[in-house]
């Protein structure tokens, strides 16, 4: 009797083309992984050691196409404008509306000995 490499369960996954396109267009449009590993029947550990390139594209494009609305709202000249302009202060640049309060350090006494 011939021994297999493998001690049972479910065959390996192997990636297609489609399912890379799959996983690409759903990373894209901000589905959970989650929820696409459950499209394709895999767990997800399988999911991001077999398709980690194509969630990292498809997560670029979704903050791509996310920052481009953002900078075409904050153009306008109304009150979503400049809300749109300071969420992307405070998350781009560090901005806080809670800084703490500038303290002006006083010089220090000269002793006398």
């Amino acid at each position: 009797m011939k021994k297999s490499n493998r001690n049972g369960g479910r065959p390996a996954h192997v990636p297609s083309e489609i399912s890379r396109r799959l996983v690409t267009i759903l990373a894209a449009e901000a589905v959970p992984q989650s929820q696409i590993s459950v499209a394709l029947g895999i767990d997800g550990k399988t999911l991001r050691r077999r398709y980690g390139e194509e969630i990292r594209r498809g997560s670029a494009l979704v903050e791509a196409k996310l920052v481009l609305h953002l900078h075409r709202i904050a153009g306008g000249s109304d009150g979503t404008a400049l809300k749109a302009i300071r969420f992307a202060l405070r998350a781009k640049c560090g901005w806080s509306e809670f800084a703490p309060p500038r303290v002006e350090l006083q010089p220090r006494p000269k002793r006398r000995c």
